[in-house]
């Protein structure tokens, strides 16, 4: 944790950890506010977490949440009150710190000092304050003084889509200027998370800087981004700064709705409380699997749509399986409670996995939807919807309950002109071109292509928009066109995975010949690719422009 000096009695810094409270008790510190919402991102710990420990070592905890780059004016002056009215040092928190300076800045311009000084203060906190001076002083971004400078492609988002997006283009024209926009320090591997809750992988094979993938030639701009102006071209980041594109491809990823469970936020990463879905939580997941031997355990999944479908029942195959292996499998009631109405989307997939259901003796409850968590009585509720849409609340004990929290589109890209009905970028499903705006596409889990969330699948889609953004450009000829594929390495045991990989409708596209992986029965060569070849293969060519059996299908049109 690296704080900065604000204001007399204000530091700022980016997110922070239960363990950072001790070392700011002991520098004096009496406030946190947190101004982050919950659930932004995969490393992040809810508020409750933070809540609990400040007030372990006499901090009093404050909620302020802001969403990222939308600082409102109203959202200031609440931070100023609430700056007044406490007593002793304040510590500011959000994914950066740009927030909370934001906040601060625009509260302080009102009672403190002078526009130059509040820029000066902050600057030397490292925080570029130029854009909030240009909102205050009442420029826009018709005198320019905002905009930071203009590229050729702007890609929202350095996850697996955005940065897979930006390597696939440079690698068709490396004259082109690009710019990656992600305020994050680290890249996490999220396919790998289900296999730190099995205790395979360890977290740290998860996760790289972002500056290390960051492809050469590309500029990497550390900020969130606030809104969208496709009129103009425009994407406005936070600290109302400007960035100006010719093409757009938007790949922001989704949101892990935690608050949408009552309760959750208050007990993840205790009372046996955890989730695959995150990576802190996930060696906890391993704790509890690895300490437990008789009790019972419940599997949540959330309505659709989420991230890689497979992995609420991945994380209770690999439990059984080492349950089994412990001889303690006997001792441990496992339920499966699924908000939807079967266990796998495609249908040809469910006779091998049934089979490890009935093996691992797993209960399966359809129609039941996770809505509330008592973790100090271990206790969950779910609401079971029957065939009449009679909905009636079951509660159930637990010993261990891993929990996969709903999902939505980013806050900013439900809130901007790019969205559907339902909060996600609004797409052409073949070739990803948005339906309203010519110059923008997008891939990834953020759009609404029918197709399943997963890193394949984003693989898949990074050389159909480079391809057809170029064609666009009139640099290349031919536009691509994406089937839908997305693949779903089912772990049923360690050492066997079924390999579901299948495109629009359902249809059944497999990459390997059926002699080698039939991906319809467990096997070992596909535990072997999941486990040893995938990770590089991710690395070290997704990331990096390197398309193996990723090939576009080009079109006339």
């Amino acid at each position: 944790m690296q704080t900065r000096d604000l204001d007399d009695g204000l530091t700022v810094s980016g997110q922070i950890g239960s363990d950072d409270m001790p070392a700011l008790a002991a520098r004096g510190v009496r406030h946190v506010i947190c101004n982050r919402p919950d659930g932004e991102g995969p490393d992040q710990p809810a508020f409750a977490e933070i809540k609990r420990a400040a007030e372990a070592v006499g901090i009093e905890a404050h909620y302020l949440p802001v969403t990222a780059g939308n600082v409102r004016d109203e959202e200031a002056a609440e931070f100023g009150r609430l700056l007044a009215a406490v007593t002793g040092p304040v510590h500011a928190y959000c994914r950066t710190g740009m927030r909370s300076t934001t906040l601060w800045a625009l509260s302080r311009n009102a009672s403190g000092p002078g526009l130059a000084e509040i820029v000066r203060r902050a600057h030397e906190a490292g925080y570029d304050m130029s854009g909030v001076a240009a909102r205050i002083a009442g420029t826009g971004v018709k005198d320019g003084g905002m905009v930071l400078a203009e590229y050729d492609v702007v890609v929202v988002g350095g996850g697996a889509g955005g940065i897979a997006v930006a390597s696939s283009l440079l690698a068709r024209d490396r004259n082109l200027s690009v710019a990656i926009v992600d305020p994050a320090d680290i890249h996490y591997y999220q396919p790998g998370w289900t296999f730190v809750g099995a205790g395979i992988f360890k977290p740290a094979q998860t996760a790289k800087t972002m500056a290390s993938l960051i492809p050469k030639g590309v500029d990497w701009v550390k900020a969130a981004v606030a809104a969208f102006d496709p009129g103009r071209h425009s994407v406005i980041l936070e600290g109302c700064r400007i960035l100006r594109y010719r093409r757009l491809v938007v790949a922001a990823g989704l949101k892990l709705n935690w608050d949408g469970v009552e309760g959750l936020t208050e007990t993840l990463g205790r009372n046996g409380v955890t989730s695959n879905y995150r990576f802190d939580l996930a060696p906890y997941t391993w704790q509890l699997v690895r300490n437990l031997r008789g009790g019972r355990a419940l599997f949540t999944q959330p309505p659709m749509p989420i991230k890689c479908a497979g992995a609420p029942q991945k994380a209770m195959y690999l439990s059984a399986d080492h349950w089994r292996r412990e001889k303690c499998l006997d001792s441990i009631e496992i339920e499966f409670y699924n908000a939807g109405a079967v266990l796998f989307g495609v249908q040809d997939y469910v006779p091998a996995l049934m089979e490890y259901v009935e093996a691992y003796g797993a209960q399966l409850n359809f129609n039941q939807r996770l809505v509330r968590v008592d973790g100090d009585q271990r206790t969950a509720w779910f609401e079971h919807t029957d065939a009449d849409d009679k909905v009636e609340r079951v509660s159930r004990y637990f010993d261990l309950l891993h929990v996969v929290p709903p999902q939505t589109a980013p806050d900013f890209i439900r809130a901007s002109p790019l969205a559907d009905d339902n909060g996600w970028v609004d797409v052409d499903q073949t070739t990803l071109r948005h339906k309203r705006f010519e110059n923008i596409w997008a891939l990834g889990d953020v759009m609404n292509a029918p197709n399943a969330k997963t890193a394949a699948a984003a693989r898949m889609q990074a050389p159909v928009v480079a391809n057809n953004l170029l064609a666009d450009m009139g640099r290349v000829r031919g536009v691509a066109h994406y089937n839908g594929y997305g693949s779903c390495p089912l772990t049923v045991e360690r050492g066997k995975i079924v390999l579901a990989e299948f495109g629009y409708g359902g249809k059944l596209l497999p990459s390997m010949p059926r002699w080698l992986i039939d991906g319809t029965r467990p096997s070992r060569a596909a535990w072997f690719l999941k486990e040893r070849m995938l990770p590089p293969i991710y690395w070290k060519a997704m990331l990096r422009g390197k398309e193996w059996l990723a090939s576009p299908v080009i079109g006339e049109d």
